[in-house]
């Protein structure tokens, strides 16, 4: 089956426009404060809000749900009060990066790689981790998200199961893994972490807009 073909909309970046490659986007708003940018479906959506207000399109990009409005109920909105983490890997192992927005504004918090060689679950564990770890230092009380439960698993056990060998290639990542287990072993934290119910409420705020 073909990739699903998608526009990216920059409406503050180093380079404003409308692009049909992830990797260029990434390029116009990487390193850029407050960046502005959001993936469509289509050219028209595409071409519509880069002549619109990005205020009138972040944060809605929920599909339509395949739950009942029993179910939905149930689950309830998201806290707005948090923070959302995701990662990303362009293969496995590839190319991987992950970071942290702020739930409700989407503002970017913290961002880590992209490294040469790592995983999506890596990339997840130490965003939850990193994650961890800004709370702490703030001293805030805001819950923290995620969308996947096997990173949820390995904070849990304070390890990161992974099957992927250690290299030169991927020798950075791993020692930032290293480091987020020692971190893990020696601080206590009061965060709840909590599953990010996608199916209800659309991607993560922090997901990297490349499915």
């Amino acid at each position: 089956m073909a990739k699903k073909e998608k526009f990216y909309v920059v409406w503050e970046g180093h380079k404003p426009g409308i692009y049909t490659k992830w990797d260029d986007c990434k390029a116009a708003v990487k390193g850029y404060a407050s960046a502005k940018f959001k993936s469509f479906e289509s050219f028209d959506l595409a071409k519509k809000a880069y002549n619109g207000d990005y205020e009138d399109y972040k944060g809605k990009s929920k599909p339509k749900s395949s739950l009942t409005k029993e179910q939905l109920a149930k689950i309830g909105e998201p806290n707005l009060y948090s923070i959302a983490v995701d990662a990303a890997s362009s293969g496995n192992p590839g190319k991987m990066e992950y970071r942290g927005v702020d739930t409700q504004t989407e503002k970017q918090l913290f961002h880590q790689g992209p490294f040469p060689q790592g995983t999506n679950n890596i990339g997840e564990f130490l965003a939850l981790v990193h994650g961890l770890a800004y709370l702490k230092k703030k001293g805030s009380d805001r819950i923290l998200y995620t969308d996947s439960r096997i990173a949820m698993g390995w904070v849990q056990k304070k390890t990161c199961k992974t099957k992927l060998p250690s290299n030169s290639k991927n020798k950075e990542m791993f020692d930032l893994v290293d480091r987020a287990i020692t971190w893990l072993k020696e601080n206590k934290y009061k965060t709840k972490i909590v599953k990010w119910e996608t199916k209800a409420w659309g991607e993560i705020p922090a997901d990297f807009g490349r499915k």
